[in-house]
């Protein structure tokens, strides 16, 4: 028989939390313990095989609350508690900002940004959130605004993978460019990092429940956006802690790989880098050095970063969309995030 701890977090005004499982739907497990004052009810379960699907439920007398979304996977391990923050009247999808305009003074004016909010966040204000700044915001959510009606369906995305109770919810905050060729590339990116770092990211912080630390806070771009996602990475690894690089120009209008064989390393060692690329015609080649340049300063393949070539994926939206699963696995992931964490 094999034993798990699951912590359910919520702020229950009435009634008390317990479980379903698959054992039997139709009975309640009831907590072991609970802290009334972290709002946290603690289960112990077992079973016989090596996971068990359940789902946190309101009890209130005879009424039975059951919570939104797919079921939850515990994966039978007595050494770690297995966290959840379930919500039970909203929506189970998660909901697309209308774009807001952040000030900044570094560029004397206002930048738009969309945010996707993942389900639950409303109700459930016991949970922080990691948060994703992805570039080119107009191509991630919606095909009418989108380059060539192709967008990367980054709600579907994350909503599948959560169903799959691979990822931890992530907040995702897109950055419509202005004019992306200039402020991507140098020596314009280094604007558009002082307006990530001293106003975005700040305004997030101050105005959404994130998880602030360098591990808590990714970065996503492709093409010009994956070169100037390794360029806040490296320039502000204290930040930016995981940064991901698909299809990345690597050298048309940078000097990153020349940064990376001759700059101290000091705390960038500990940066989580993912670079890919299609082929042919997809920037392979520089990625492909930019890989080499990492490994010759000692990153490990596998452990300090991931890259992979996709045969005959072409330079599109549509490719991107199709492969942004891996790099939210290996940042968000569960069980890379335990790792890392």
């Amino acid at each position: 028989m094999h034993r798990a701890k699951i912590r359910v977090f919520y702020p229950l005004e009435k009634g008390t939390i317990v479980l379903r499982t698959e054992q039997n739907w139709n009975k309640d497990i009831k907590p072991v313990d609970i802290y009334k004052n972290i709002n946290c009810y603690e289960f112990q379960i077992s079973h016989k095989s090596y996971y068990l699907s359940f789902k946190p439920c309101i009890k209130d007398g005879s009424k039975l609350i059951w919570s939104k979304g797919m079921n939850k996977l515990a994966i039978m391990n007595e050494l770690a508690p297995q966290d959840v923050y379930p919500y039970f009247y909203t929506s189970s999808e998660g909901t697309i900002t209308e774009i807001m305009e952040v000030p900044s003074q570094t560029y004397k004016g206002t930048r738009k940004v969309r945010l996707y909010i993942p389900s639950g966040y409303n109700e459930n204000i016991l949970k922080r959130y990691t948060v994703i700044y992805m570039h080119d915001g107009k191509n991630l959510f919606f095909p009418e605004e989108a380059f060539l009606g192709q967008d990367w369906q980054m709600d579907k995305n994350l909503s599948l993978l959560d169903s799959m109770n691979l990822i931890d919810q992530t907040i995702v905050a897109g950055i419509y460019a202005e004019n992306r060729e200039k402020e991507y590339t140098k020596p314009g990116y280094k604007y558009y990092g002082k307006f990530m770092v001293e106003e975005l990211k700040p305004w997030i912080d101050r105005n959404y429940r994130t998880l602030t630390g360098k591990y808590d806070t990714f970065i996503i771009g492709s093409s010009l956006g994956g070169v100037v996602s390794f360029y806040l990475a490296w320039q502000w690894p204290e930040i930016f802690g995981c940064a991901a690089c698909l299809s990345s120009t690597f050298s048309w209008k940078d000097d990153l790989i020349q940064k990376v064989e001759e700059e101290p390393l000091n705390e960038r060692k500990g940066l989580k880098l993912y670079l890919d690329s299609g082929w042919p015609g997809d920037n392979y080649e520089v990625t492909l050095k930019m890989a080499t340049a990492l490994m010759d300063r000692d990153f490990k393949m596998g452990r300090d970063f991931l890259y992979l070539a996709f045969p005959l994926a072409p330079h599109s939206e549509n490719a991107w969309s199709s492969r942004v699963h891996i790099p939210l696995q290996l940042f968000s992931g569960k069980l890379s995030r335990g790792i890392t964490v």
